[in-house]
């Protein structure tokens, strides 16, 4: 079996038994871990395995493999924005992606906890 199914992988805190735990967004509950990240993947292709061959067993559907990102856009901002960002970056000592990575990270994280969305529509141009 390839890796067909997309996967999030994450380390364990010392309360959790330490070690990395890999999740399957497009399979729900397959879960594995293992004492390292390696071991976590071996892990849940055996977990996927189980998975697809339970739902054969019992005629469930099987989920198709969902698209997995390239983790790369281009996105264009005004230059003074652009220039706060660059100056932010070198204020902190980090690299403008990993400042702007952080900044995306710590927006869904709090969108998330406060209900996960908005009920505004952000207009589109076209």
């Amino acid at each position: 079996m390839k890796d067909e199914y997309p996967f999030i992988i994450r380390p364990l805190s010392e309360e959790d038994g330490a070690g990395y735990l890999i999740e399957y967004p497009d399979l729900p509950g397959c879960i594995s871990d293992g004492e390292t990240p390696e071991e976590a993947i071996a892990n849940g292709r055996d977990a996927v395995k189980s998975y697809l061959a339970s739902c054969r067993k019992y005629g469930d559907e099987v989920p198709k493999p969902g698209r997995l990102a390239s983790g790369q856009w281009r996105q264009r901002v005004p230059k003074s924005l652009h220039s706060r960002l660059v100056t932010r970056a070198e204020q902190e000592g980090v690299s403008l992606n990993a400042l702007v990575t952080a900044m995306i990270a710590e927006g869904l994280g709090k969108r998330k906890a406060s209900g996960g969305g908005s009920s505004r529509r952000i207009p589109v141009r076209k």
